[in-house]
């Protein structure tokens, strides 16, 4: 085994609550209806090509990526449309949407729905990427960046290393654990694909060391495939943030205001590594994925696989509802995750895990004055001074934020975490980083 790797700068170490570590990956099942955003992604909707009426079934194409920073999506369930409207996500904000009964569950006969572990790579690099595209396969971390523009790497920039991230630092969420456990060999072909669409060699999937059984699995898999390593990293928080796992891995730093493929790196999830490997093998766009349901009021913690569309709600209620306990529900992980707005807002690419929380985590306590502890810069992988920006901030004085490498921040919440002031400095530089780019 090599040597356990880290980031050097910052970090914290929050509860883990990794609770479902152990739970296989269920099947959701359907609901009556389900509701596609045509935005899933960083970039313009996609351009709507279905109607009122129209009939659709499993992986038909619904909305068509509308510019490069866009991506396709698909029906993700056979039925009916019934209506095209702006509709409250997530976030409250009102995002068009398609809206489908679901009648029966028949796929498009594109898609190959067998069980089959397939190993040889057809395509050229070219047609790989051409089908990750027409496959609407976006970053399924969070960021929801479309693939194909990630895999197209610019010709000024020299990218010799594909790192897979299944660190999954937040609380809670085991969705990339049972996803590296259960399908570790379509991950690493995955990965092969990505190298192959790359023209390089050298993949390295980038474990945290709380996830033994993936560790294992996946290191006695990858001795058998050239090119595809496994290294452990420490259990620290946010190991998973791309410009940290590049320096975990390689000692390599992404330059303020660069990309990783300036520190030649590409970052790619497990779970979209995982959507690459069925759109290459099993000709399959992305229209489900896997979401962890927890938290400490949880009554029945699971993963499930879910059709993108589905409402939050119908999982809370597959999960035993919200019990009086729960004071907030949150999409994501609780350090980067939002509070819902919605709770019937549907699961889309980017949903990670839906957790039910008390007030004994969520809760906020009474913001007290700041003491110049130097906590917040302690702990902050970027090495800004969070305290600075929440002060300006309070201040108004957008014109000082840009000299405090305010846009570099990752929006991780360490420094809100640490807190003893129990100061939202997470939400300050937040709004610091709207201020700055009103401005550009």
């Amino acid at each position: 085994m090599t040597k356990i790797k880290t980031f050097p700068l910052g970090g914290i170490h929050p509860e883990k609550y990794k609770i479902t570590t152990d739970s296989p990956v269920i099947f959701a099942g359907l609901p009556d209806v389900v509701t596609i955003p045509v935005k899933q992604h960083i970039g313009s909707p996609a351009k709507i090509l279905v109607s009122p009426g129209d009939k659709v079934k499993v992986g038909t194409l619904i909305a068509d990526a509308d510019g490069i920073v866009s991506s396709d999506v698909h029906s993700s369930v056979s039925g009916e449309v019934l209506k095209i409207e702006a509709i409250e996500g997530e976030f409250g904000y009102l995002e068009d949407m398609i809206t489908i009964k679901v009648e029966g569950d028949e796929f498009e006969p594109s898609v190959d729905r067998s069980l089959d572990i397939d190993r040889e790579i057809p395509y050229t690099a070219q047609e790989i990427v051409a089908k990750i595209r027409e496959a609407g396969i976006v970053g399924m971390g969070g960021a929801g960046y479309p693939t194909p523009i990630k895999t197209s790497i610019p010709e000024d920039k020299n990218v010799d290393t594909l790192i897979v991230n299944g660190i999954e630092c937040e609380p809670f969420l085991t969705a990339d654990d049972r996803l590296m456990i259960e399908k570790a060999e379509q991950i690493i072909i995955g990965a092969k694909i990505i190298n192959k669409a790359l023209g390089i060699q050298n993949a390295i999937i980038a474990i945290d060391e709380n996830k033994p059984k993936a560790i294992d699995i996946l290191s006695k898999l990858t001795k058998t495939y050239v090119g595809v390593n496994v290294q452990v990293c420490a259990t620290k928080y946010p190991q998973g943030g791309e410009k940290q796992l590049i320096t975990a891995i390689t000692g390599r730093e992404v330059p303020s205001g660069k990309l990783p493929a300036d520190a030649g790196c590409l970052v790619q999830n497990v779970g979209t590594v995982f959507a690459i490997y069925e759109a290459i093998m099993k000709n399959k766009p992305l229209y489900e994925r896997i979401v962890t349901v927890s938290g400490d009021t949880c009554l029945h913690p699971a993963n499930y696989l879910v059709r993108i569309g589905t409402p939050a709600s119908y999982l809370i209620e597959k999960s035993g509802g919200i019990s009086p306990e729960t004071t907030q529900v949150i999409f994501g992980g609780p350090m980067m995750g939002t509070s819902a707005f919605n709770i019937n807002a549907p699961i889309t690419k980017t949903t990670s895990g839906i957790l039910l929380l008390s007030d004994k985590i969520a809760g906020k306590c009474a913001e007290t004055d700041c003491i110049r502890c130097g906590k917040c810069t302690e702990v902050c992988p970027i090495g800004l001074q969070p305290y600075l920006i929440a002060r300006l901030m309070k201040n108004h004085q957008i014109g000082e934020l840009k000299d405090c490498h305010t846009l570099d921040c990752i929006e991780c919440g360490c420094c809100a975490y640490t807190c003893p002031a129990h100061i939202p400095l997470l939400d300050y530089c937040k709004l610091a980083k709207m201020e700055l780019r009103k401005k550009n």
